[in-house]
């Protein structure tokens, strides 16, 4: 086995790996979406709303907001 044959081996599995993780990813966008923990599209239109005066896309809870203040 000389290694054109090694890289070749590696090459494929790699491939193989990143679309197992490329899958699982999209899957865990779709279900977490679909639960209604996050919703991707309005983070999407952050590059179409890029205004300085533009509301943000979330709103920081006022106790996330107490917690930050005391981790400083």
């Amino acid at each position: 086995m000389d290694i054109r044959e090694l890289q070749g081996y590696a090459s494929f599995f790699m491939t193989i790996f990143l679309v197992v993780m490329l899958y699982g990813y999209i899957i865990h966008l779709y279900r977490s979406e679909k639960k209604g923990e996050k919703d991707y599209e309005k983070y999407g239109n952050i590059a179409i709303d890029d205004e300085i005066d533009s509301k943000p896309v979330d709103e920081i809870s006022q106790a996330q907001s107490e917690k930050k203040e005391q981790n400083k």
